[in-house]
Formats: C-alpha cells, sequence, structure tokens
C-alpha cells in the first residue's frame, strides 16, 4: 500500500504527488488518499465517517440485554467480520476517482478528449414524483405541501436511511467527499457526500466548492449529509413508497451521536448523479428564506468593464446556460445563485451543462469543457476513436455533461458579484404569440416569476403540429420549498431595492408551431441593447392580451420580429392561438391566486374561457 496519492486540484489545475498515509484503525488497515495540501486525512475524520454510517438504534434497551449482547457469541464472530468497514475513498483526487470508475464502473471510458464518460443506469434524468420531504415540527410550517414536496413520515424516513447505510456498509470500496454550497462563507452550506461509485464522487466535486488548504486541515462539520445509495431499491413496503426509487430530504435532522442538527438526504433507486446536485438546491431554498436571502434558479454573468450583474431566469431548452456563456462576458454561474444583502454568488463550484447536439461551432466554451476532469453522462460514442456523437439521442435525450467552473476559460472565481442590474426571465414559447422581449413592471415579474411559463418545441418530431406548454412556478417548481409567492416577493422587493431592470426574453417561435425558432441572433442582439441600455431608450407597444409592453426597435432586429403578430400570415388563427395560451395562463394561476395581491392578479391576460374541446389537452402540461 505504498502508494503516493495526488492531491485534490488546485485552482491553477496542478497536481503535486505526496506520500501515502497508513491507515491503522481497530480491525482494519486502510490506505487513504489525501486532500489539497494538507495533511494525511486525520483520523477523526475517518472516525467521523465511520460514525455516520453504523447507523442508529431505534429502541432502547434494558443495561442487562445490552451487557448480555456485549458478551454474547454471535457479538464476538460478527465482530471479526468486515461486513460494515468498507474501504473509505475520501477527497480523493481526480486521477483516482477517473481511475475507479474505469476499472470498477461498467460502461465507464475515456473520451478522445479525456473527458470521463459513464452510464447512470436505468435513470437518465430526475424523478421529481419520488422526492419527498420529511414532516417535522421545525419546518413543517415553512414547506409548501402537495405534489412538489410530497410528505414523508420520520419513521419512513429512518428505514430508508437505514436501508441506504446497510447497502452502502456492504461495499468494498466507498467514496466520501467533502465541499461547499456556495462561494459566499457567510451562507455557504457545507456538504458531506457519501456514495458507492466513483463517477458520483467525481461529480459531486465538480459540483461543490473546494476546501482551501487551510479548511482541508481543520475538521470538516457537515450541515447536510448526502447517502447515496442509488444502486440499491427502496423497499415498496415501507409507507408512501410509490415505486423503487426514492430521493428524501429531511431538512434537519438532531443527531445524538454528534449532539448537533443537520440536514439528510437518502437516495434509493436511482443512480442519476443530478439527484445531488437538485437536493442540495432544494435545502438552499429553504435555508437562505429563513437568513433573508434569495435562493434562484438562474444563470448569471458580469460585464467585465462596469462589474454589472445580469441575471437569467429559465427551464430547460430556453437558452439559460447559452445566453449567461458569453465569452464578452465574465461566467459567474449557470445554474443556481443566491442574491444576499450584498450582491450574488454562485451555489455551485462547477457547470451541468446540456449536450444534446453540442458543437464547438455554436457553444465553444462548453464543447472546450470537456476534457479530463469532467464527467459526462449517458452518450453514445465511437468504440474505436472514442469520439462522442452528441446528435446520437439513443440512450436519452438528456446526455449531461458536468465540469468544474474553472473550466470556462471567463469564468470569476470565487463566483461571487455585485447586486444585478438586469434581471431577465426566458421562456420558449412554442405557440408563437407573446413578443421576443418585453418590459416588466414589479407585479409583471412577480406574475410572470410564479407563472414560470414555457412550452416545449413544436415541430421537433413528425406529427407534432402544436407546442406543449408548461408551467413551472419561479422556473424551478420542483426545487422551491415555500410557497411560490415568497420568492416572487422577494424577488421583486429586490428589483426595486437595487433599481434592477426586468424583462421577459422569448427566445421561442416566430409565425406559430409551423413557424421557425427566433434566430440566435436576434436574441443575443436582444441581450445585447439589454445591457447597452438601447432597449430602454426604445418606444414601446403594448400587447392587449397579454398587457405586455414591448420594444418596437432593437440594434440589429427587424422591426417586424418585434410584433409576433407580423409573423402571422393567418391574423385569426394568431389571436385564436393567443387566447387558447391566454386561457392556460389564467387556469394554471388560479391555484397561486388565494396568496397574491389584487395588482398581481391584474397582470394576467385578458379573456373569455373557451370550449375545451378546441383543444388538444395532450398538448397541455401543468406545472
Amino acid at each position: 500500500m505504498g502508494l503516493a496519492f495526488p492531491t485534490r486540484r488546485t485552482r491553477k489545475g496542478s497536481h503535486q504527488g505526496i506520500p501515502s498515509h497508513q491507515a491503522t484503525m481497530s480491525t482494519i488497515a486502510r490506505a487513504y488518499p489525501m486532500c489539497g495540501d494538507a495533511p494525511p486525512t486525520t483520523h477523526s475524520s475517518i472516525d467521523d465517517i465511520r460514525a455516520i454510517l453504523s447507523g442508529t438504534c431505534p429502541h432502547a434497551v434494558s443495561a442487562e440485554v445490552e451487557e448480555a449482547n456485549k458478551n454474547s457469541r454471535s457479538h464476538v464472530l460478527a465482530a471479526k467480520e468486515e461486513v460494515g468497514h468498507p474501504e473509505i475513498i475520501h477527497n480523493a483526487t481526480v486521477p483516482i476517482l477517473v481511475e475507479a470508475a474505469l476499472q470498477r464502473e461498467k460502461g465507464s471510458f475515456l473520451t478522445e478528449t479525456g473527458a470521463l464518460s459513464v452510464l447512470s443506469g436505468a435513470k437518465t434524468g430526475r424523478s421529481p414524483k419520488d422526492k419527498r420531504v420529511v414532516d417535522e415540527p421545525n419546518s413543517t410550517d415553512n414547506v409548501w405541501w402537495g405534489p412538489v414536496n410530497i410528505k414523508m413520515k420520520m419513521d419512513a424516513f429512518m428505514i430508508n436511511r437505514e436501508r441506504a447505510i446497510d447497502y452502502i456498509n456492504t461495499r468494498e470500496r466507498i467514496y466520501v467527499v467533502d465541499g461547499y454550497a456556495g462561494h459566499d462563507p457567510r451562507y455557504r452550506v457545507a456538504v458531506r457526500v457519501i456514495c458507492v461509485r466513483a463517477y458520483h464522487a467525481l461529480f459531486m466535486r465538480n459540483m461543490l466548492v473546494d476546501l482551501t488548504p487551510e479548511e482541508a486541515k481543520a475538521p470538516f462539520t457537515p450541515d447536510l449529509v448526502i447517502f447515496n445509495a442509488g444502486s440499491f431499491p427502496a423497499n415498496r413496503y415501507v409507507e408512501g413508497m410509490t415505486s423503487s426509487c426514492t430521493v428524501d430530504l429531511h431538512l434537519g435532522r438532531y443527531s445524538k451521536r454528534f449532539g448537533r442538527t443537520w440536514a439528510e438526504m437518502v437516495i434509493l433507486g436511482t443512480q442519476y448523479a443530478g439527484e445531488m446536485k437538485k437536493g442540495i438546491l432544494t435545502l438552499m431554498m429553504y435555508k437562505m428564506p429563513l437568513m433573508g436571502q434569495l435562493c434562484l434558479h438562474s444563470s448569471a454573468n458580469e460585464d467585465p468593464a462596469t462589474g454589472n450583474v445580469t441575471v437569467f431566469f429559465g427551464l430547460s431548452g430556453t437558452g439559460k446556460t447559452t445566453l449567461s456563456a458569453d465569452p464578452r462576458r465574465h461566467l459567474i454561474g449557470d445554474d443556481e445563485h443566491v442574491w444576499t444583502d450584498t450582491g450574488v454568488f454562485n451555489v455551485e463550484g462547477g457547470c451541468y451543462a446540456k449536450c444534446i447536439a453540442l458543437s464547438e461551432a455554436t457553444e465553444p466554451e462548453i464543447f472546450r469543457a470537456i476534457r479530463f476532469g469532467a464527467v459526462v453522462e449517458n452518450v453514445v460514442y465511437d468504440p474505436v476513436s472514442r469520439k462522442v456523437d452528441y446528435d446520437d439521442i439513443s440512450i436519452t435525450e438528456n446526455t449531461r455533461c458536468a465540469y468544474p467552473l474553472e473550466f470556462i476559460p471567463n469564468a470569476k472565481l470565487p463566483a461571487v458579484g455585485k447586486h444585478p442590474n438586469h434581471v431577465i426571465l426566458l421562456t420558449c414559447d412554442g405557440f408563437g404569440v407573446l413578443p421576443p422581449v418585453s418590459r416588466l413592471t414589479s407585479a409583471q415579474v412577480i406574475y410572470h416569476f410564479i407563472s414560470g411559463y414555457t412550452s416545449k418545441m413544436a415541430g421537433t418530431e413528425q406529427g407534432i403540429t402544436k407546442p406543449i406548454a408548461a408551467f413551472s412556478a419561479c422556473y424551478g417548481e420542483p426545487f422551491l420549498v415555500w410557497h411560490p409567492v415568497k420568492y416572487a416577493t422577494m424577488l421583486a422587493e429586490k428589483l426595486e431595492q437595487h433599481n434592477a431592470t426586468a424583462w421577459l426574453l422569448n427566445t421561442g417561435w416566430i409565425g406559430g408551431a409551423k413557424g421557425r425558432r427566433c434566430p440566435l441572433k436576434y436574441t443575443r442582439a436582444i441581450v445585447d441593447a439589454i445591457h447597452s441600455g438601447e432597449l430602454e431608450k426604445s418606444p414601446l407597444a403594448t400587447d392587449e392580451v397579454f398587457k405586455l409592453n414591448y420594444p418596437t426597435k432593437c440594434p440589429g432586429v427587424p422591426d417586424e420580429i418585434l410584433n409576433p403578430s407580423c409573423s402571422w400570415a393567418n391574423k385569426a388563427e394568431y389571436e385564436a392561438t393567443q387566447a387558447q395560451l391566454a386561457m392556460l395562463f389564467r387556469r394554471n394561476f388560479a391555484k397561486y391566486q388565494a396568496m397574491a395581491s389584487a395588482e398581481v392578479l391584474a397582470q394576467g391576460p385578458d379573456g373569455e374561457e373557451i370550449d375545451l374541446s378546441t383543444i388538444d389537452m395532450n398538448a397541455v402540461a401543468l406545472g
């Protein structure tokens, strides 16, 4: 075991060999990879991990029974067995994790650029219907209970927790990653991930913020512990289980052994790594409002000359990642941020980008980030050249890549910025009736932020001629914990307090579902005009149905593009489609109207109810 393990990466990507450390613990002897420029992993760190993995004793026994158990023959024999003492690979470096994945995990290989390609098993995306939150006294009154946050009893959580720990303890080797969620030390959350796949460890190593060498020398005290036993199914007979998959979050469980409270996440029945990332976001969505700060499912970038910050909200496919990765601006982050009393910070230490149809020509920064240290999921490759075919979606359309933030040349580190100057709500309107860009009032921000409208793309599959509408509150409904109105109200207050402009940017269709998507060059021109201030100077026209005020002039964009009705050959068809979408907006917002003010409710589109028989309701997805 006299191996020399490399250190964790530094921000400059350098590595340095250090001597291995020979662990001497009870009946087992293991060597553990070290981290950073810190000394070898201390016994207390490993002891803490083993203590966490020792599970809980739910029922107290008498002193007489405890003494009898201690001296029983079965207890003596069990103590000699290795079960329950897996080798712990703690804060390993990239080479160690890549080697482990290639050697031990079926379907893993290196791409031609050096990235680790992996398979996530049967689940190639999140399972939102299997996400549960423990109903406990300290948080129950704060949680927006329902289909987004499914109530879970404490007993059911503890059974799943014990099942996950038992499975982890049967493995020969496990991986532990310590890091932070958040670049601002005042509000960051210390996260400890315990998992059985090197792929998951490398993924989280990329997505968490690294410990500094000084922090790595000190004891690590987690605020969140993730037990990822996704390779093992849930027990369907546990109360509340609806499948073999469950993703359970306890917002604050008190540990008698450690004498403190922390959050816990248990994953069973899914190996999709994104569950860990979004579980952390869900916890941040809960904790930050408690501290008076606003957590946002958004991207953000910064003007290097002025420091002006723009925040982009948007669901998948709206352009959130693409528009924030502007080579002329510094990238703060691509997905999760917190707006604090001093500015914004990125929750993550890396990026998790979609790979479908990825090319160097269209998204050069992301394409070039897929190199050694990055993880690509569920992609198809040439077996000889190892070149990835990003157009091949035979495994899943949700192909992904996770890489450290510093792999983007213009990334800002630490990933913090000033208060945003501009907030852009992104939508991809497949109906083709919303203006490409609209200036929003404070009340309109609340209405459209709560609505979280976009649509799946019409015309991408044979026979599909109608758009599929989707509404996701706050552009991140699956990750919300509080009621959407709370987040929206906090956002409006921030915008007013810091005099930031707000825009609704439509990256969707021109001329309806049978038309074409708005060219990216026009969308970028609109964003440039927002940044330069030119768009604020433009005269405005008003969409009488959706009550949106949209500019009639924008540098680099034809005037007729800015008015959606001009792109329709059949005006009657345009008005009918507009009325259909307006009705879907009204119906979706009905579930929030009890907590919304009259001013906010007035921002919704006008119109009469339409006979449902005239609409293909299979083409509508609410929430």
